[in-house]
């Protein structure tokens, strides 16, 4: 037997031992195993049927011609099927009647994987031109391709809709990504040469489908389970959750059901160490289905030999893994989630760091913001300062805000803002020019919960910068000049003089543009000016005056 290793107290462990010893005779019976990389190519001991031959029902009015052309690869044929099971004439079918189809008659066709989500930096190694690239959501993974994750995590669907995920420094390639044409059936081999993999495998149709992993110390043969994976140098571990996996050196396979670990590679006491995963752990007081407010607390009663605690967390709607956090505490705080919904796996780890059977929950996050109440500066401010300082207080928990400045009451020309911040006060982006101001504080919650304060009206002191002349046309005896736009002018001071002091004003008039047309006497000799005009209590100050002269 291979699992002279299990341990287990008392009765328990004679009929623990004679169900996995049953089960990894069971293993070497139904699964397939594909070749190590390390170990010499064997097959399990099984009636060729069972390995080569797909089973088919007709459906009624079913006939074989029609049969194979949906399902047959080209180079066979309807009388070759019938030839195969003994029937004399291919349409003389009875509706019901099973039939044996040899799996690699079967039409196959490559069927990329997807990258469902990916967090952090992943690349992958295009098979066919050798190319390394950022992996994206969406990208389409071929055989031959690979993923190398850094610090990042993927998550990877397959034709099938089972999911892979992908941890840490982790290196995967896909080896074969197969359907068999319309059967439903797939082969996906895959090789996990170092790192973590978590897998969510939908139920492999009848014996023709598979899904392998192989590592450099062992192979996984799954047939629909969930299952982690992790790969060290020399030694490659399992964790069974759900279903079982036929797992070991090539040739040496053993069944490991949900509930056990399984350990092969350097080190080991046999082919395959196989132990009992710590329990589950069960908080007294699950998450709310619907968090209004962050943090949650969850906490659980303690694990006997539990040396940590690890939490998973996934965005429920598209798989990404977000977060992995370990703790010494049976307690852990949830917080600085975004508005969405969540999957969480929470499991014991033992001393010898193996996470054992998870808690899985889904809840809801739906925070709302809440309006923030203003501080300094007071309503109506004069301050003298061009950068202030803003201050307000949070009415909700896990906000960010930012301060927005505009010149009108309606925002819809904001002038400067803040960074997006937990804190409480802020100074704008940039300085403000004297004038007057609206300033609010908008505070978000979530990521999509927005709520905005009543705003406030400031002002900033000083004179607004002087108008400068930038362009002058003259055609005939008329002169038409041009002047730069002051941010906070409501318009503008035009003097027409004869000396360059200004003190013989010969014409004055206000301007809401910045530009205005002037007749002058041909051969006399004039000097212009400006000066920008605020409507509130702002001065504006004279531009340098421009000689004027028309021929």
């Amino acid at each position: 037997m291979l699992l002279l290793t299990t341990r287990f107290p008392g009765l328990a462990a004679i009929a623990a031992a004679a169900f996995l010893a049953a089960t990894a005779l069971t293993a070497n019976a139904e699964l397939s195993v594909t070749r190590g990389s390390q170990t010499s190519a064997t097959t399990a001991t099984v009636s060729t049927s069972s390995m080569h031959d797909w089973r088919y029902t007709l459906r009624p009015g079913e006939t074989l011609p029609q049969v194979s052309q949906r399902l047959l690869s080209s180079g066979y044929d309807a009388i070759q099927l019938a030839h195969y099971n003994g029937i004399d004439d291919p349409n003389n079918s009875i509706p019901g009647q099973s039939i044996s189809i040899p799996v690699n008659w079967l039409d196959k066709r490559p069927e990329p994987a997807m990258a469902l989500a990916v967090s952090g930096p992943v690349h992958y190694v295009d098979g066919a031109s050798g190319r390394r690239q950022a992996l994206t959501p969406h990208t389409m993974l071929h055989a031959g391709d690979e993923i190398v994750t850094q610090t990042g995590f993927t998550v990877i669907q397959l034709a099938d809709g089972s999911l892979v995920r992908l941890g840490r420094d982790s290196h995967l390639i896909f080896n074969r990504l197969t359907r068999f044409g319309k059967t439903g059936m797939v082969d996906t081999r895959m090789r996990l040469d170092r790192g973590e993999l978590d897998a969510d495998v939908e139920v492999l149709i009848e014996d023709g489908s598979r899904f392998e992993v192989d590592t450099p110390s062992a192979v996984a043969a799954v047939r629909g389970t969930a299952f982690r994976l992790q790969v060290r140098p020399s030694v490659t571990e399992l964790q069974v959750t759900e279903g079982t996996v036929a797992f070991g050196p090539a040739g040496r396979t053993v069944n490991i059901p949900a509930g056990f670990s399984g350990t092969t590679g350097q080190g080991t006491q046999s082919p395959v160490d196989i132990r009992r995963l710590p329990t589950a752990p069960q908080p007294s007081n699950p998450l709310p289905e619907t968090a209004h407010q962050l943090p949650q607390e969850l906490s659980w009663p303690e694990i006997a030999g539990a040396d940590r605690y690890q939490v998973d967390i996934f965005n429920a709607d598209t798989g990404q893994w977000l977060s992995r956090e370990q703790t010494t505490q049976p307690a852990l705080a949830f917080n600085h989630l975004d508005n969405g919904r969540y999957d969480i796996r929470l499991a014991a780890v033992d001393a010898r760091g193996m996470p054992g059977m998870p808690y899985k929950q889904t809840f809801d996050v739906a925070q709302q913001a809440k309006t923030a109440t203003l501080e300094k500066p007071a309503a109506d401010a004069k301050l003298d300062d061009e950068m202030p300082s803003f201050s307000w207080s949070y009415n909700g928990n896990n906000e960010v805000a930012r301060v927005e400045i505009a010149r009108s009451s309606d925002f819809s020309d904001l002038i400067a803002t803040s960074e997006w911040a937990p804190d409480s006060n802020a100074i704008p982006t940039r300085p403000l020019n004297p004038g007057q101001y609206y300033w609010r504080v908008v505070t978000e919650a979530g990521g999509t919960s927005i709520a905005t304060s009543e705003p406030r009206k400031l002002m900033i002191n000083g004179t607004l910068p002087p108008a400068r002349i930038i362009n002058v046309n003259y055609v005939d005896s008329q002169v038409r000049i041009f002047w730069q736009r002051i941010e906070a002018a409501d318009k503008y001071q035009l003097q027409l003089s004869e000396d360059p002091s200004f003190n013989n004003i010969i014409k004055e008039a206000d301007v809401a543009d910045t530009t205005a047309a002037l007749r002058l006497i041909p051969g006399r000799r004039y000097f212009v000016r400006l000066k920008a005009l605020s409507d509130g209590p702002i001065a504006g100050r004279w531009g340098p005056g421009r000689e004027l002269f028309v021929n």
